[in-house]
């Protein structure tokens, strides 16, 4: 019998339950893997973008899906507290582009064993077990059955995650106990989720990574809904790369709407300056084929498919090039356009929008209103935010809130 059983060994799960711990209350934690902080641990490539050297409000409006619920939570654990939080722990933090937060060394694991060690610290009981089902026994939750036993305490916070990366071990798994129990899941889909593209034109650039180009999001009005530079990756079946994530996640009605990528693959040059620049090649291989004529601007793999585009046959001379035709060149290195089909498979995400519907859960203490002793913190409640750190704040804020609650509330 514990104070407290946590199910999930991920970001929101690791601090709750060491939280809840350093105020002298049992806590057993279950996860299901050998070891605990596996999704955290490949998290920013590797690096774990922890959270975002900003101001509450500033998460807030990076938070699509239903920010307001996050007030009590982020005002009780901003970014800042996390950010000491860390530091105490022994990880040195840097902030980089954009107001993200990484660990100065680079490795997620130091954020991983930072945790661990808070844990252990802190007296924490870790069991590695599959959670099945929820003990429910007159109108409160009182523990959990495993794969290998029963475990019995006076608060459970779920903090399974979502259905993204379920190699990690989210495979969705908490929404099925809730829903046991009276819970309204909200749809689960993924997001900072890679886009597959209409046509072939990606897969025969697959592998092809553009740097420093500016990528913009357009719904079926033709109007830009979001915008980004840094760099993006072609695939077999699409796009993917940082600010394909962070695009994706605006893009959040493909029931509804259908939306289309511009690409400005030279936003360094303005028209003026880039048809200089195109002249000034010209110029140069002036008695080459047009296909031949494009190689310091372009990259190898994606000159054939803006050849095929700009409509100029690749056997032409460029001496002979008209200046009409170098003018719908430069349209296309400024106005390079993908049709999108829709996100990849929610298994591809880094995070799941969606889960456990907001309206069921107390935001100033993380607890069911339903269900009593039962808590929620992390990506298996319904929100979510734009890459940048975001996601993880919203982890430490939600598992913090609830710990805090849990942990005064068996006083």
């Amino acid at each position: 019998m514990s104070d407290l059983i946590v199910i999930g060994g991920g970001a929101a799960g690791l601090f709750a339950a060491g939280t809840v711990a350093s105020y002298g209350r049992s806590v057993t934690l279950i996860e299901r893997n050998s070891k605990v902080g596996r999704k955290l641990g490949i998290t920013g490539k590797g690096r774990c973008n922890v959270t975002n050297n900003c101001s509450v409000q500033t998460v807030i409006e990076n938070i699509p899906t239903n920010p307001r619920f996050m007030y009590s939570a982020l005002n009780l654990f901003s970014p800042e507290d996390t950010m000491r939080f860390f530091e105490r722990q022994g990880v040195p933090l840097k902030t980089e582009r954009g107001g993200r937060v990484f660990p100065q060394s680079d490795r997620a694991a130091d954020i991983v064993n930072g945790l661990r060690a808070f844990c252990r610290k802190n007296g924490v009981e870790i069991v590695t077990a599959s959670a099945r089902e929820l003990i429910f026994e007159n109108g409160w939750v009182t523990g959990i059955k495993t794969d290998s036993s029963d475990f019995y305490a006076k608060k459970v916070l779920l903090c399974t995650g979502g259905k993204s990366y379920p190699a990690t071990g989210s495979t969705g798994d908490g929404y099925i106990m809730a829903q046991k129990l009276g819970h309204t899941i909200v749809k689960p889909k993924g997001s900072l989720v890679p886009l597959e593209i209409c046509g072939d034109i990606c897969g025969r650039m697959q592998g092809f990574a553009l740097k420093n180009v500016k990528l913009y999001v357009l719904n079926s009005k033709g109007k830009v809904i979001y915008d980004d530079f840094g760099e993006m990756l072609f695939t077999h079946f699409g796009v993917s790369g940082p600010i394909v994530l962070s695009a994706s996640s605006h893009m959040r009605d493909f029931d509804k709407e259908h939306y289309s990528l511009r690409i400005d693959l030279k936003p360094a040059l303005d028209e003026k300056k880039l048809d200089a620049r195109i002249l000034r090649d010209f110029e140069k291989f002036s008695n080459r084929e047009f296909a031949n004529s494009l190689g310091e601007l372009a990259g190898r793999s994606m000159i054939p498919v803006l050849v095929e585009l700009s409509g100029i046959p690749p056997e032409q001379r460029v001496n002979s090039i008209t200046k009409q035709q170098r003018q719908e060149l430069v349209k296309l290195f400024k106005e390079f356009m993908l049709e999108v089909k829709g996100p990849r498979p929610i298994e591809e995400a880094i995070v799941t929008s969606g889960g456990v519907s907001v309206k069921e859960i107390d935001p100033k203490t993380m607890e069911s209103k339903l269900v009593k002793g039962l808590y929620f913190a992390g990506e298996i409640i319904d929100v979510d935010a734009y890459t940048g750190g975001f996601n993880l704040q919203i982890a430490w804020s939600t598992a913090y809130t609830a710990a805090v609650s849990i942990a005064n509330d068996l006083e």
